[in-house]
């Protein structure tokens, strides 16, 4: 099973669950926990190979990688500890297995959070994945992480973020980073399915208005959903909660709260 960690809160009954990007940890949520944890029950997942799950005996995963198997090990987790149905926020690649979860077992989720969305490849990171797929087994990973993390996040404010997805990604070894990016071929049939499917669930899309791979594609998505919602911070790349934590925060549990009182009021 995924290594995880939970944070109990004294009275509150609400569960959100953090999901990280590839290549990361739950360590990218290091500047939420303060605050949420004053209001809520949390539940951190690090995804296979990935943090702590890397130490894991079962490191050398077995099952194909698919953004479906993927998200059986996060609802593993979620069996494993009886958890009732949540509140979800990913990070970047984590924002599709959030929303792919959703798709699997709705009645799960109560809300999404999705931070630096991922909703369509647009031509510029098709390119970055094709060239990925061409030399994954020739060059080190960590040059291509590198070199993909700087297109991502190529600014001076980005620094901190970009460094952080690095390091943590350093925590991989060659055969998971292949495993991992053999994912990029299930990408835009999916992304696609999302983008004609609402759901109907409550959705926050927070985006970095210089985050110019993903942020277009998540406008053109919002205006079909009638439950989605997008807020572009300013200033900012695509790791928005960890370069914008404060507003990240305010903004996520101001999202979160009004999905729980208007969900406790009687019909």
């Amino acid at each position: 099973m995924l290594y995880y960690k939970q944070f109990f809160h004294s009275s509150s009954q609400e569960w959100i669950v953090f999901i990280h990007g590839a290549g990361g940890s739950s360590a990218v949520w290091h500047k939420q926990l303060r605050e949420f944890q004053k209001e809520y029950n949390l539940l951190l997942i690090d995804l296979r190979g990935h943090g702590k799950s890397a130490d894991l005996p079962q490191a050398i995963w077995s099952k194909k990688y698919t953004f479906e198997a993927v998200t059986e090990d996060i609802l593993e987790v979620l069996d494993h500890l009886q958890l009732p149905p949540a509140h979800f926020m990913g990070v970047s690649l984590g924002t599709i297995l959030a929303r792919q979860l959703a798709e699997m077992e709705p009645s799960r989720v109560k809300s999404l959070v999705l931070a630096g969305a991922v909703t369509r490849l647009t031509t510029q990171s098709r390119i970055l994945v094709f060239l990925g797929n061409v030399f994954k087994r020739f060059i080190p990973y960590m040059w291509l992480y590198r070199l993909f993390a700087f297109i991502i996040m190529p600014r001076k404010q980005h620094a901190e973020s970009r460094n952080l997805f690095i390091q943590e990604a350093q925590k991989l070894c060659q055969k998971e980073f292949i495993r991992w990016f053999t994912l990029t071929k299930e990408i835009n049939p999916l992304l696609r399915y999302f983008k004609e499917k609402d759901l109907g669930i409550p959705t926050l899309y927070i985006m970095g208005d210089q985050d110019v791979m993903f942020l277009e594609p998540v406008k053109n998505l919002v205006k079909d959903h009638k439950n989605a919602f997008l807020s572009v911070l300013q200033k900012c790349g695509h790791v928005v909660n960890v370069e914008k934590p404060e507003e990240f925060n305010q903004l996520s549990i101001a999202f979160i709260n009004q999905r729980i009182t208007s969900t406790s009021v009687p019909q």
